[in-house]
């Protein structure tokens, strides 16, 4: 059942991309991480809404901070994310995107103190490798800046996903995690968007923008749900779905040909992320 929690998230996820792909042409980034997590509160607030009489009451917590850390390093990786997206071949800002196990397995040495064997740290260089093959076509395109945006992504969802499998050992329901940080992400979209200006949407826009909203929700509390429930290296093995979701919408809609380089690197990327996560897994299974 967890594994079918998690190919959900990775169809929604991939599907999520696409819209705001698409949308970026008309919205700024800013815009776009506002629009996902206001229709995204709606969204978790209805589901909440419809499993309960009261809605107050079941979102106290006593773990606050964490739920504030945990929205601060999602919120941050959203926007890279999306800045990333509007810029890059889809598959390339995706897979920059999903580099986060391969940070999380080089920080967690000294930042969840474990010891790694030479497996973690074999698939650690090996994923650097993959970055650069998947990177260097990017640069000699003078994209350097949203491939670097899309891979400081991934190292702030490294760190958000430490923070989603912490407040799970805390008892924390997975709506109550998704519901903090869509709410943070809504308050620091709707500030970058009274800095930076914004666009009013238009009658055909609406449908993309609610679609970003539920589909990244959905999937957040897909993505929660198997985290909190599975078994850290099937979950985040298979969160690589995500990679290939995107590489073929990529072709489909958008019609992306990449060079030989980049296909290499995202390989690269995929294999290195799984075996790091198997590698690193029975050394502390709430790694993610």
């Amino acid at each position: 059942m967890t594994s079918s929690w998690m190919l959900v998230a990775a169809a929604l996820f991939a599907l999520m991309s696409v819209l705001v792909k698409h949308a970026s042409s008309t919205f700024s980034p800013a815009e776009l991480v506002f629009y996902r997590s206001a229709f995204g509160l709606a969204t978790i607030w209805v589901v909440i809404a419809l499993g309960r009489r009261s809605v107050i009451a079941p979102l106290a917590t006593a773990h606050w901070r964490a739920h504030v850390q945990r929205g601060l390093a999602g919120f941050a990786a959203l926007v890279l994310f999306f800045y990333a997206l509007a810029r890059l071949p889809l598959a390339t800002a995706v897979t920059l995107n999903y580099t986060a196990p391969l940070f999380l397995a080089a920080l967690s040495a000294w930042w969840l103190r474990e010891r790694h064997g030479r497996s973690v740290i074999g698939a650690v260089l090996l994923g650097f490798v993959g970055i650069v093959l998947l990177l260097r076509p990017q640069v000699e395109g003078q994209a350097w800046l949203p491939a670097l945006a899309g891979l400081a992504s991934g190292l702030l969802a490294a760190v958000a996903y430490v923070h989603v499998k912490q407040l799970g050992s805390m008892g924390e329901p997975e709506w109550r995690v998704v519901f903090y940080f869509t709410l943070l992400s809504t308050l620091g979209g709707a500030m970058w968007m009274a800095l930076a200006g914004w666009h009013r949407p238009q009658g055909q826009d609406w449908p993309w923008l609610v679609g970003i909203g539920a589909s990244a929700t959905l999937g957040q509390l897909a993505l929660t749900r198997a985290y909190h429930r599975g078994h850290t290296l099937t979950v985040g093995s298979l969160a690589y779905a995500t990679v290939g979701f995107s590489a073929l919408y990529g072709v489909l809609l958008f019609g992306e040909r990449l060079p030989w380089l980049a296909w290499a690197g995202m390989a690269v990327v995929a294999v290195a992320g799984v075996w790091a996560v198997r590698a690193s897994a029975p050394v502390r299974s709430d790694s993610l």
